[in-house]
């Protein structure tokens, strides 16, 4: 059987390979239509870069500075793993025909190592420190689409949505924190189309498994994690060991973790059904069949998690009551299980929401409120706009991009005034549907 996440299969021509998905390349931006030999893997990755409006020409942008980069980079969690990534791939990156990338989960470029003619070459399309890689701002690539699918990928040559990036072949893996799941970042190889073998992807493959040993070994404690922003389907971590959850699951574990001292049918049943007439043994079936799943994590009478169970949503809680807006923007990868219906978790999910962005709002901070806009559920917010527009200064060049989107959306939203902030959008202008491939 094929490996989808290969690029090439064992004897395959890679210049006829490039000719045949150049040109499937020029057809889908032509009309959107995608077709054999290009992989579902990459058709999907060309669709949502197609979605998020990516450029198909230009370099991609740099959203951290050299000032902003420094700190963040040494706090950042895969910092301690560098000498992994170095000890495993530094030779290969040193060769002159490769380099060595590590980036966040965001895309951005936190590392980028190798011979300084290859550094150089890649420069020219920002393949630099700082820049942002993700499939939103840079299109298909290996290191973004490793982190939208949340799975070991290669990238061959005209596979790459945009085209400056099409000479180049490369390999990412996903990293995950040991102790609660969550997506850390990336590494890749960046080169040639030598790339394009089952050696490279099982390279990057074996670093990011060491890497994330090596961080598990200085984990004093693994407990029990829980991350629903951002996803449709929760990831539990229990121990280290890692359970994707149904939807129904990942809605009463959230519920769950939110009430300790546990809730009672009736109760439960209405913060996942509502007021609608639903039978006890429709509960009851679910939560058979979570036990099954989690085991003695769950009890009953009432029904409550047998151990402290830390989440992603209380993350972003502690940081906002804290007033740190910067680490709890950070920590915040979406809406609470965006597509969720069940009242109790649309509650949490828009109280945590307005909270951060209020904290935006008062901060004042044109970084932060640029980061929001630029997220899949802050690009149609239009007070954030606003606010962004308020927040540079009145002649800084930088200014006259979010006013051109903040006056687009004001006239979507059939709203009139200035673009200073004196007209606000309705309440729910700012909300935006967003849904991400499920993660392990």
């Amino acid at each position: 059987m094929v490996n989808p996440w290969l690029a090439m299969e064992t004897g395959a021509d890679p210049v006829e390979r490039t000719r045949t998905v150049r040109r499937a390349h020029t057809a889908f931006l032509a009309d959107g239509t995608v077709a054999p030999p290009v992989r579902r893997v990459v058709a999907d990755s060309w669709r949502r870069s197609a979605d998020a409006r990516a450029a198909a020409d230009g370099a991609a942008p740099i959203d951290l500075d050299e000032a902003a980069l420094g700190a963040y980079r040494d706090g950042h969690p895969l910092a301690r793993a560098m000498p992994v990534f170095r000890e495993l791939l530094g030779s290969f990156a040193q060769d002159g025909a490769h380099l060595l990338a590590v980036c966040d989960p965001l895309g951005r470029l936190l590392w980028v190592e190798g011979h300084r003619g290859v550094r150089r070459s890649a420069e020219r399309m920002n393949f630099v420190v700082g820049a942002r890689w993700d499939e939103r701002h840079a299109g298909t690539n290996a290191p973004g689409t490793a982190l939208a699918a949340d799975h070991a990928v290669q990238i061959f040559a005209a596979e790459h949505y945009n085209r400056q990036v099409q000479r180049w072949t490369c390999a990412a893996a996903p990293l995950h924190d040991p102790r609660t799941g969550r997506l850390l970042g990336a590494v890749d190889i960046t080169g040639g189309d030598h790339l394009a073998s089952p050696h490279s992807l099982a390279l990057v493959q074996a670093t990011a498994r060491a890497a994330e040993a090596h961080l598990a070994a200085h984990v004093p404690e693994l407990g029990v994690c829980l991350s629903a922003l951002g996803r449709d389907e929760a990831l539990l971590v229990v121990d280290g060991e890692r359970l994707r959850l149904g939807r129904r699951h990942s809605e009463i574990m959230v519920l769950l973790a939110r009430h300790p001292a546990g809730l009672t049918g009736d109760q439960l049943s209405v913060l996942l059904y509502g007021e609608r007439d639903m039978r006890p043994v429709t509960l009851r079936a679910e939560l058979s069949r979570l036990r099954h799943l989690v085991g003695t994590l769950l009890h009953s009478r009432p029904y409550r998690l047998s151990r402290p169970v830390e989440t992603d949503l209380c993350v972003v809680e502690e940081s906002l009551a804290a007033g740190e807006a910067h680490s709890a923007l950070g920590a915040y990868r979406g809406p609470l299980l965006p597509l969720s219906e069940a009242p109790g978790v649309q509650r949490l999910r828009g109280a945590l929401e307005d909270r951060l962005r209020r904290a935006l709002l008062d901060a004042r901070d044109p970084g932060l409120l640029g980061e929001w806009s630029r997220s899949p559920w802050g690009e149609d917010d239009l007070e954030i706009w606003e606010a962004l527009v308020d927040a540079l200064p009145e002649r800084s060049p930088a200014r006259s991009a979010p006013m051109a989107t903040a006056d687009r959306l004001r006239a979507a939203y059939g709203l009139t005034g200035g673009s200073t902030g004196a007209v606000r959008a309705p309440a729910a202008a700012h909300v935006a549907t967003f849904t991400q491939p499920p993660r392990l």
